[in-house]
């Protein structure tokens, strides 16, 4: 895993030793929040399931309040919609702020309106994404992970079947090794964010062929 580089690209190979490129992004201003810790499991997961992963995370998601008449973008947010122009999949973990996502992720993911126009690929079309909340108490942890899959959708995003909660009053990411069942559920969305980013891949390589 890495983080992420401004204006970072590469060349994704095709093939059936493909490494897809999954991008997670989230967390809150906290400095060693629980959100920051969920999206860094959760993009070990996908590490782990063969990914090349790279994190924008916390205060580097901190961008200008979006503003589709300016087309001038801050050097964050030219980094934010470079690379998931070149994702095959992502992991989008918020905290839940008044049962629903932090102001914070929300703005990031309406840059992703800069992505509109792509050809053959507006929005996340195609792309899975792995969807995360963290609140303290279920009700805002379940609520904020339905209105990110919600989000993902009209994004043209596919959520994976698995999301995870977390729930901060009860768990502690500090020391993922005292979570066990926490960190098997992080870890489960980056693998599945991976496993269908190769099967779109393979799908894609064969229809060329």
């Amino acid at each position: 895993m890495r983080e992420a580089p401004p204006g970072n690209s590469q060349d994704h190979g095709r093939g059936a030793a493909v490494r897809p490129m999954v991008l997670a992004l989230g967390g809150s201003t906290r400095a060693l929040s629980t959100s920051e810790a969920a999206v860094r499991l959760a993009a070990e997961g996908a590490a782990q399931a063969g990914a090349d992963v790279h994190i924008l995370a916390g205060r580097d998601l901190i961008l200008p309040i979006y503003d589709a008449d300016n087309p001038d973008r801050a050097p964050e947010a030219e980094r934010l919609i470079t690379l998931t122009r070149q994702a095959d999949g992502l992991i989008i973990v918020s905290p839940g702020y008044h049962g629903g996502p932090s102001g914070m992720v929300k703005n990031a993911l309406d840059y992703f309106e800069d992505l509109r126009d792509d050809s053959g690929s507006p929005y996340l079309d195609g792309r899975a994404v792995g969807c995360v909340a963290v609140a303290h108490g279920w009700q805002a942890a379940v609520g904020t992970l339905h209105q990110l899959r919600q989000v993902v959708h009209a994004l043209r995003g596919w959520p994976t079947p698995f999301g995870a909660v977390v729930n901060s009053s009860e768990v502690r990411l500090d020391d993922p090794s005292a979570a066990p069942a926490a960190v098997e559920q992080l870890h489960l969305v980056g693998q599945q964010v991976v496993e269908f980013a190769r099967m779109r891949l393979a799908y894609r390589e064969g229809s060329r062929t």
